[in-house]
C-alpha cells in the first residue's frame, strides 16, 4: 500500500495497489472491492501498448500505464491498521463527471456519520468534493454486497 495523506483522528489514507491488497480490503471490509480492482486492472492493462519492441522490454512501463488510466483504489485506516472506510476516485486524481465515485465502509455501510472528517481530509488532498449524497451509492437504500 501507498501512504497518501494523514486524517483526524490519528487515521491515514492509503492506496491500494495490488490484486492481494484488494482481496485483504474485502476480506476485511466485507464487501467486494477486490472484483472491482481486478475489473479496473484488466481494463488499464487491456489499453498498454508498449513503446519497445524488445520482449524483455515490454511491460516496463505497464505499472505506471495502469496506475495512470484505472481508479484509484484507498483504504482509510485507524492508527492500529483497522481497515475503516474504503474509496473509489477517478483516474487522474481529478473530477470526472462519468466517473462515480464510491466510498463504503464495512459491510457497504455508510462511513460518512464516523468518518466524514477523514473523508474530507482526503478530498481536500485530491481537489474533490466528495459530498454524501453523491459518493456513498446506498444513501436511501439498505446496503448489500454488490
Amino acid at each position: 500500500m501507498q501512504y497518501i495523506c494523514d486524517a483526524p483522528g490519528s487515521k491515514t489514507w492509503f492506496r491500494i495497489e495490488t490484486e492481494g491488497e484488494a482481496a485483504l480490503e474485502s476480506d476485511v471490509m466485507g464487501h467486494v472491492v477486490e472484483k472491482h480492482f481486478r475489473q479496473a486492472w484488466e481494463a488499464a492493462t487491456s489499453t498498454y501498448r508498449s513503446s519497445s519492441s524488445s520482449f524483455v522490454e515490454q511491460n516496463i512501463g505497464l505499472k505506471a500505464h495502469v496506475q495512470r488510466v484505472m481508479p484509484l483504489f484507498l483504504t482509510l485506516r485507524s492508527a492500529e491498521g483497522a481497515a475503516l472506510v474504503t474509496a473509489m476516485l477517478p483516474p487522474a486524481r481529478r473530477y470526472d463527471p462519468a466517473f462515480r465515485i464510491i466510498l463504503v465502509g464495512p459491510e457497504n455501510r455508510d462511513p460518512y456519520p464516523e468518518h466524514a472528517e477523514a473523508i474530507r481530509k482526503l478530498g481536500e488532498h485530491f481537489g474533490l468534493t466528495l459530498e454524501r449524497a453523491r459518493c456513498y451509492p446506498y444513501a436511501g437504500m439498505a446496503p448489500s454486497r454488490k
